[in-house]
């Protein structure tokens, strides 16, 4: 893992700094910018006023959205990441034992 380096994100039109590894800069970005849209989307509908409660808002929203994901029998990206290392790791202890037959 490479060292965390700082990155300057705009999030309701508002500066942010935050640190992250290289390998998890597109990640971030892509929070940021689903984040800023949900952010925006909520603004924009003028129910809520004021941009604390926006920010709740949207941290309740996306956390409905992954316990919905998680609990309601969908996709859980986090455990098919692990099973698929897992499945690398499988085929990488295998691939030697192979390599011995040609």
């Amino acid at each position: 893992m490479s060292a965390a380096k700082a990155l300057d994100v705009t999030i309701m039109g508002r500066e942010f700094r935050v640190t992250c590894a290289d390998e998890e800069r597109d990640e971030l970005l892509q929070a940021v910018a689903y984040l800023d849209k949900k952010m925006l989307e909520i603004k924009n509908s003028g129910k809520v006023v004021g941009s604390e409660r926006v920010a709740i808002m949207a941290a309740l929203n996306i956390t409905h959205e992954l316990l919905t994901i998680r609990i309601g029998g969908g996709f859980d990206m986090g455990e098919f990441k692990r099973r698929i290392g897992h499945m690398q790791a499988m085929l990488d202890g295998a691939m030697p034992e192979q390599d011995k037959l040609f």
